[in-house]
């Protein structure tokens, strides 16, 4: 700890007595000012008729412990308050900071409550073991400092007792507060260089990360679990196999593998847990240099840019391995070679995709890369494409980050075409036109925006020059005024400088005033941009860089009906349009009207109308399919009229006796099943069900299906036709082999 020197100590306001009171104070206190019975004379009643607060604080909990005749001494300075005429009732203990650290004011609920008590003006003395229990920040110890001295709050510690309105003790409280946040730095250094010392060695250890344990020496060791150890070997072959974060962590959520982690914290620390796979854990641990054998150290540096108040674990980077304070190579147990782990890195690295910014221009034949933004989550879209040169758009972060089903999906033609549409009607001609007619008004709101900037500016600019004036006008003696002039000077300076920064950043965002080439050239352009969009000379690159220089983002959110979506277009300069996109879907049954368009059919079915008549009357009244198609034709409305058969009554000719065992009509297993004619026949021609035909030109169609084979056709029909449930087909579409006897 350091000390103040004696000759510091001779410059102290002390009191401890009243009778050396004159001695020390003197001549810098008037005649009023003497020395009352009970305490020194710098108490005076109004102090007294307000409350005296005790400050307790131990730095970390530790000490709370283990040093408690610091505490024991501070609590027992409520007896110097008594000594000092207060009453008991009227001594406030403040001890809610025990364990936290002065540093800062931030989380010290202790000392935050001091500083409202003194600014409600309740406070007539506080008094501390020493300064630096108060704080450690010369920040926060002169935010104290001037409530006192504003409020006429006396200051004591175990040397003194001070006025913060007095030149000789505000000075001397100012220096105090110095060397106690000095000291800080002086500790925190030699702790910082003993680490980074030790850490040089090799021998300093942070909590050890899943797969390792620490020993009784504090080294790393792999976890004494086999299957800790088999599930990390795994992360390392899948990711080695598949090449993405994404791939393995889906392999791991498709086969059910958790995690078998360690908490570091809490009632459960060190016991072996098993969680379930996230992206941020497989990213730490493919990232992290000691399942290569290197120890590392210092390889997560805190930038001050990135920290977000009330968050500590905020501001960290990740830079290189490479560039770590300390590497040391081949110095813990490894799961895999050093360079099988810069191959891994180079291999993340390019896979890197910013999730919140719109990438690099791609090839495919997707306009909205980048662009599009999913309504329910916020997030960025994805594309994926088929092999019939298709692509749909997919928010996948809860499926990435999670393994959930997606948000929601559309196909890309549609939502292009919309996009395409709009613009090209921007880009046309007479909408140029509009927009250049308009020019002329749009330049004057912006030269009145930027009147009222420079207005703005003129204002800070006097005020800034009035609070120069003020501060070099006052005699450089009295200090008492001279810092709160040269306070507001300087506030006043970094107003100036916040709003010039403001201007900068409004001209940056306003577009620039077109000239009349410019116009000219916009019009020439104008009248080829619909041709030249459609050329097959464009490339899909140039079509995306049109868009992000015309569009900011593309916002889709799904309604209640499920073919339908709401687009918000979000152009550059802030214009927002909203329109309503009817996209493709799978099944009849997502059609929002799927019941009245049954209902329709049936009524036009009953009056003797063929299946082409049906569909004339369905696109007449503008009924639409599902899928990608615009109109109606016959062989869907024969399909529709088939699902209406099979709510009717059975059809003639299908006589019982006819079937063996197990065995099922066409007809009745799509029934039983719930699915169309169609998909059942599918099945059958490709092999995936047993099914014999009559004898005849036209022979009915019959099949075998036991208790176990409709619960397989019932899943095979489920069963989502996407690649993560290849494996899962696979197994549902072989069928179950048929006894010979039946």
């Amino acid at each position: 700890m350091i000390t103040t020197e004696p000759t510091v100590a001779a410059v102290s306001t002390r009191d401890t007595a009243p009778a050396a009171a004159p001695a020390i104070c003197g001549a810098s206190r008037s005649p009023e000012t003497l020395p009352e019975v009970g305490g020194p004379a710098k108490i005076r009643p109004p102090h007294r008729q307000r409350l005296a607060v005790v400050y307790v604080r131990q730095s970390t909990p530790n000490q709370v412990i283990e040093h408690r005749e610091s505490t024991a001494l501070q609590y027992a300075l409520q007896r110097r308050a008594l000594e000092w005429g207060w009453p008991r009732e009227r001594v406030l203990v403040i001890d809610q900071d025990q364990g936290r650290s002065g540093a800062s004011a931030e989380g010290r609920l202790g000392f935050q409550h001091l500083l409202a008590e003194v600014g409600l003006d309740h406070v007539g003395l506080v008094l501390g073991i020493e300064m630096s229990r108060l704080a450690r920040s010369c920040k926060d110890w002169y935010q104290l400092l001037e409530l006192c001295a504003l409020f006429g709050t006396l200051l004591a510690d175990q040397d003194g007792l001070y006025d913060p309105r007095e030149y000789n003790d505000r000075l001397l409280l100012g220096l105090k507060g110095t060397l106690s946040e000095a000291e800080l730095h002086i500790l925190r250094q030699r702790m910082n260089q003993g680490r980074l010392n030790k850490a040089r060695r090799g021998e300093l250890f942070n909590h050890p990360p899943m797969g390792y344990v620490r020993a009784p020496g504090g080294e790393l060791r792999l976890d004494p679990d086999e299957q800790v150890q088999t599930v990390v070997r795994l992360i390392f072959q899948k990711f080695e196999e598949f090449g993405t974060v994404h791939a393995v962590l889906r392999y791991l959520v498709r086969h059910d593998i958790r995690l078998g982690i360690r908490p570091h914290y809490g009632p459960d620390r060190g016991t072996l847990q098993w969680r379930r796979p996230n992206r941020v854990t497989l990213t730490f641990l493919l990232h992290h240099p000691v399942y290569a054998g290197a120890y590392t150290w210092g390889r997560r540096p805190v930038d001050p840019r990135r920290k977000i108040a009330g968050r500590p674990g905020t501001g960290r980077t990740l830079p290189k391995a490479e560039d770590a304070l300390v590497l040391i190579k081949d110095r813990c147990p490894a799961y895999i070679p050093w360079e099988q782990y810069q191959r891994n890195q180079t291999r993340m690295s390019h896979n890197s995709y910013r999730a919140q910014g719109r990438g690099p221009l791609r090839q495919g034949a997707a306009l909205l890369k980048g662009l599009l933004v999913c309504g329910e989550c916020g997030r960025r879209m994805h594309v994926s494409y088929s092999q019939q040169r298709l692509y749909r758009y997919t928010c996948m972060n809860r499926l990435s980050d999670y393994g959930e089903p997606p948000c929601q999906g559309l196909a890309g033609r549609p939502l292009d075409a919309l996009i395409t549409r709009q613009v090209l009607a921007v880009l046309e001609p007479a909408s140029l036109e509009l927009s250049l007619s308009a020019s002329a008004d749009i330049q004057r709101q912006r030269e009145d925006l930027h009147r009222h900037w420079r207005q703005r500016l003129e204002r800070a600019g006097f005020d800034r020059d009035r609070a120069a004036r003020q501060y070099h006008a006052v005699e450089p003696e009295n200090r008492l005024v001279a810092r709160e002039l040269e306070r507001r000077w300087e506030q006043t300076l970094l107003e100036e400088r916040m709003l010039q920064d403001d201007y900068d950043r409004f001209r940056r965002e306003q577009p620039s005033e077109l000239t009349d080439g410019d116009r000219k050239a916009i019009r020439a352009l104008a009248r080829q941009i619909p041709a030249l969009w459609r050329s097959a000379e464009t490339s899909s690159a140039d079509r995306q860089s049109i868009l992000r220089h015309l569009i900011e983002r593309v916002v889709v959110t799904p309604q209640a009906a499920a073919e339908r979506v709401d687009v918000t277009i979000q152009f550059a300069g802030g214009y927002t349009n909203h329109h309503e996109l009817r996209r493709p879907v799978a099944r009849y049954e997502q059609l929002h009207d799927f019941g009245t368009l049954m209902n329709r059919i049936q009524e036009l079915a009953q009056q003797r109308q063929t299946a082409q008549q049906i569909a004339q009357h369905l696109n007449r009244d503008g009924w639409r399919p599902p899928k990608r198609r615009d109109t109606f034709n016959r062989g869907m409305v024969q399909q529709l009229l088939g699902r209406l058969d099979r709510r009717g009554p059975r059809p003639r000719g299908m006589s019982e006796d006819r079937l063996g065992p197990d065995e099922w009509w066409f007809t009745d297993l799509t029934r039983e099943l719930r699915l169309p004619y169609a998909t059942l026949y599918s099945w059958r021609r490709r092999g995936w069900i047993h099914a014999r035909q009559l004898p005849g030109p036209q022979g009915r169609w019959i099949v075998w299906a036991d208790a176990e084979e409709l619960s397989r056709l019932r899943r095979l029909h489920h069963c989502p036709r996407d690649w993560a449930n290849r494996a899962q087909a696979a197994a549902l579409q072989t069928p179950k082999p048929r006894s010979v006897t039946g």
